[in-house]
């Protein structure tokens, strides 16, 4: 692989303009056509071949009125009135929504009779046939603006209900540009070169900008969440930055060792260049992967994301190569600048990476015990994790879906957010109508049960349940498997509560299946890449205690509420269903990108020096400042997502923010040099029989030979 982009990075710098022009030639013509054919992003909540979902298509084509999302509209009285002296304001806010666009029609509160005891709060609704992915962008805007009528009247009016939902908004964009600067002042504390620092943002934002174009353009044929397009510009960002930082860092020490321009650009690609590809492949795989669990939302989600890596690890590998020749000797480090000495080694005093190295492996039974400990602490109330479907009790503080919520729950209770529906097929169940409503209403958990409402032909019948706790709330799983155990077969439970705790139900039971393919992959993809049995064995152990570390961390302010109002929070609870999966995927494949990048050095030292300790302690020299720098960009770019981020992202930016930071300082730049430096020269062994059948990667460009001394012939003879 290292020769094969060798090539690569040589012609790309030969045939530089004609790259440069081609990648914007790229991005002008995906943008135009996103322009012009882009869609809108929807969110569609779906999952096959579960009973909810099953249910709920029932319902649609039995009963159509049913079968679309509801918003629920809250009325309340001033202070010292009641809604029935407020009566004809809301007959008149309701008729008005049923004028609004795409409404099929409206329960009034006095028909309903929702009243809350003290008589001030009331409940109405608005029915759609359609989706919430089908409603159009003006929709739920109007219907706010048609009940001004009641607002007129003194009243204070908010809505909610399933056709609103966790939307993405505009967030805080603030901390996001923050998250990029903070990225920049890494690069040029990293490089002391401003050319340097600003080359990896570069390539990375037009990387990011094929991106977001591309996937609107997706967004025109088929369905895309919101999230998806977020998730995929934000770990595309990091990634893109972080693989061309590992790629100038090299070509950076290569031209401060004399090396040409053209012969360095090559060599880079070659060497670097195949780590970033092995790490870039893994992530695209781990992502992919994601498909296997049948979740269309999360499918589209993991494909988004790895579409982003696949286009920052090709701009790395083409793109930057040609920006290098642009740059030619603007790149080399000053004879006797601070960044040459240090990559010539001419300082005397040790620096930072080295006497980190020397510290944890002067004991390395003692580092790693304390390692083990500390993450082990804590991954202690990862336990304790739950996870469900962000709501409208998620939504952010003063929106109308979430005073709607809020009210909602304190006048009439917390089960009136989550309506369930029971659909039975009473040729299969032969059961009385009225006697399964009552059955069912006397389920333990269960506020309401609704009289049965027959279909057209008389085989169905149609019944609400209002529980008795919240959507997100264990009672409430409960409840739904007690109507199923009771109602028994041709009766099925649906609604948005239902098909989310299938939806929990199913990405639980994938979370272990789907760690073992990825440690499974860890481990075999290291062994191809560094020829030993230790090292990925040790790096997939250290992978599950980052996944762990991390999860605690999101229970502990996620569902604990610590420091939940330093990143804005809205609720604490139950954690977004996908995160530990999406988590697992990406952290697996940054988890490798830095146990390449570190372990190929030391590697690399061993095959020199044949000397276990000292190939450890100069490897970790070489390419601990770089693995530092790329980590605490991740760490910017994730933390930037956090703050501004909605109910659905925010624990994702953040689980990704913390477990970079873990899986990078804790295992990676302390755990691995200590187990390494304790299993001496068994770290690079491997039985001769394995070593035969496994296929060389020859990640660190050991078939490269020396390259030709002329600077512009960009050949070089394979070893």
């Amino acid at each position: 692989m290292a020769a094969l982009l060798y090539r690569l990075g040589a012609f790309a710098h030969r045939r530089r303009r004609s790259v440069l022009v081609a990648w914007l030639g790229v991005l002008i013509a995906v943008g135009g056509v996103a322009a012009v054919a882009g869609g809108a992003y929807q969110d569609n909540f779906t999952i096959p071949g579960s009973g909810a979902q099953a249910t709920l298509d029932t319902v649609g084509e039995v009963f159509p009125a049913s079968s679309g999302v509801t918003a629920q509209v809250v009325f309340v009285a001033p202070e010292g009135h009641t809604i029935a002296e407020q009566s004809g304001a809301v007959q008149r806010a309701m008729a008005a929504a049923k004028e609004a666009p795409q409404v099929d029609g409206v329960v009034d509160p006095a028909t309903a009779k929702i009243v809350s005891p003290d008589g001030r709060t009331a409940l109405g609704q608005v029915l759609y046939q359609e989706k919430k992915a089908d409603l159009e962008d003006g929709t739920l805007p109007a219907l706010e603006a048609a009940l001004q009528p009641a607002r007129d009247a003194g009243m204070r009016v908010e809505v909610g209900g399933s056709a609103y939902g966790d939307t993405v908004g505009e967030g805080n964009h603030l901390t996001e540009v923050l998250g990029l600067v903070v990225a920049l002042a890494v690069l040029l504390i990293t490089f002391t070169s401003l050319a340097a620092a600003g080359m990896p943002l570069l390539t990375a934002l037009l990387g990011v900008g094929v991106t977001a174009a591309g996937l609107t353009v997706v967004a025109g044929v088929t369905s895309l969440p919101p999230t998806a397009p977020t998730l995929a510009i934000m770990l595309g960002l990091a990634v893109g930055i972080d693989y061309a930082l590992f790629i100038v860092a090299r070509h950076r020490s290569q031209l401060a060792g004399g090396m040409t321009v053209a012969a360095s650009t090559a060599r880079s690609i070659g060497t670097a260049g195949s780590a970033v590809v092995f790490a870039g492949l893994t992530v695209i795989i781990a992502l992919a992967g994601l498909t296997v669990v049948g979740i269309p939302f999360l499918t589209a989600m993991g494909l988004s994301a790895a579409a982003a890596v696949l286009v920052g690890m090709l701009v790395a590998i083409t793109l930057l190569p040609a920006v290098l020749g642009f740059a030619g000797e603007r790149m080399r480090p000053r004879a006797g600048s601070r960044a040459a000495r240090r990559e010539e080694h001419a300082d005397d005093r040790p620096g930072a990476g080295t006497r980190w190295a020397r510290l944890v492996t002067r004991h390395p039974l003692i580092t790693t015990v304390a390692v083990v400990v500390v993450l082990g602490i804590m991954a202690v109330p990862a336990a304790g994790l739950r996870l469900s479907l962000t709501d409208n009790g998620s939504a952010p503080q003063g929106s109308t879906q979430r005073e709607a919520y809020d009210l909602t729950a304190a006048a009439f209770g917390p089960g009136f957010n989550g309506p369930l529906l029971v659909l039975a097929d009473l040729n299969e169940t032969g059961a009385d109508p009225a006697g399964l409503a009552t059955a069912i209403g006397a389920v333990d958990g269960v506020a309401v049960a609704t009289a049965p409402q027959l279909s057209a032909d008389g085989r169905y019948a149609l019944i609400q349940v209002i529980p008795s706790t919240g959507p997100q709330d264990v009672a409430t799983e409960r409840v739904v498997q007690d109507i199923r155990d009771v109602g028994g077969a041709g009766v099925g439970v649906t609604g948005q509560t239902a098909i989310g705790i299938d939806i929990s139900e199913r990405l639980a039971d994938s979370l272990v299946p789907f760690a073992s393919v990825v440690v499974g992959l860890a481990v075999l993809l290291l062994m191809v890449a560094f020829r030993s049995l230790v090292v990925p064995v040790k790096a997939a152990l250290g992978f599950l205690l980052s996944i762990g570390a991390t999860l605690g961390a999101v229970v502990a302010v996620f569902q604990w509420g610590w420091l939940a109002d330093v990143i804005g929070v809205a609720r604490t609870g139950p954690v977004i269903s996908f995160m530990p999966i999406i988590l697992m995927a990406v952290l697996f494949g940054l988890a490798m990108d830095y146990e390449v990048f570190l372990v190929s050095r030391m590697h690399e030292e061993y095959a020199h020096t044949r000397d276990p300790l000292s190939s450890v302690v100069n490897g970790f020299r070489d390419s601990s400042r770089v693995v530092g720098a790329a980590a605490l960009i991740m760490i910017s770019v994730f933390a930037g997502f956090v703050p501004g981020g909605n109910a659905t992202l925010k624990p994702i930016a953040f689980a990704l923010a913390v477990g970079v930071l873990v899986d990078a300082f804790l295992v990676r730049m302390t755990l691995v040099p200590a187990v390494l430096a304790m299993a001496g020269r068994g770290a690079w062994w491997l039985p001769r029989w394995l070593d035969r059948i496994l296929p060389n990667l020859d990640l660190e460009g050991a078939r490269l030979a020396a390259p030709v001394p002329d600077a512009e012939d960009e050949r070089a003879v394979m070893v």
